[in-house]
């Protein structure tokens, strides 16, 4: 879960529908030769895809038993976490298996300041094996793009992260940088095509008080009236 402050409230927005959005934004994404890439449709599909195993998590958030606010998907218990990524590729290997290889890499890197942590060693051996198992799977065409065709995860994640969360620090990475706009994002140099994507994402409102219990957190959660961030990514 995506908990973004808002005055008085607080923004939650899931993973699955943060990670929707990143897929929506690489489809727009006409630069590094992505719309004519052999399996674009694959990358894309692992991208929208990528915070698959969020679902049940965020269906049932839990609140931090120290200050009441709900975790975000930063600070959720490890064990949470851990669990996300296996069972997210899980979904993805039996059909598509080189978009469960490139999800199994997201998770590799977004957890790789943990690698020499002895509370996440079964995890980094859990899922290079997953890594490991769907790109045997994958077509011998499609290893051929292994690990470049990642990076193409990375950014649309990244960009949908940055609009999610409101993060306003600049983010550099793999030639581009990002930047929250009062319109939306800026990504220079412009991977667009000189074209405005729309950026749209579901989302609830909740007070920002303390919750007593995880069920007082998800009560407030289905009581919540539901809105929608919107705004564009420009070049």
């Amino acid at each position: 879960m995506i908990v973004r402050p808002d005055i008085h409230h607080l923004v939650l927005i899931t993973q699955p529908d943060h990670a929707a959005l990143a897929g929506r934004i690489m489809e727009a994404w006409r630069a590094d030769g992505l719309p004519d890439h052999p399996h674009r449709g694959t990358v894309l599909l692992a991208t929208h895809e990528h915070d698959g195993g969020w679902r049940e998590p965020d269906a049932a958030p839990v609140a931090d038993p120290v200050s009441g606010a709900p975790f975000d998907f930063l600070e959720a218990p490890i064990a949470i976490r851990q669990a996300v990524w296996p069972r997210g590729v899980a979904r993805l290997v039996e059909a598509h298996p080189y978009a469960a290889a490139l999800v199994a890499r997201h998770a590799l890197n977004v957890y790789r300041r943990h690698r020499d942590s002895a509370d996440w060693s079964s995890f980094f051996t859990t899922m290079e094996h997953r890594e490991a198992d769907a790109l045997a799977r994958a077509s011998g065409a499609e290893r051929a793009g292994w690990p470049t065709d990642y990076r193409f995860l990375f950014l649309g994640d990244l960009v949908s992260l940055v609009f999610c969360n409101g993060w306003t620090q600049p983010f550099e990475a793999e030639g581009y940088r990002i930047i929250l706009t009062p319109a939306g994002i800026r990504v220079t140099p412009d991977p667009f095509g000189g074209a405005r994507v729309p950026l749209v994402v579901a989302a609830r409102r909740i007070p920002a008080r303390r919750y007593a219990s995880d069920a007082d957190l998800r009560d407030a959660l289905a009581a919540a009236p539901a809105l929608t961030l919107e705004g564009v990514a420009e070049g």
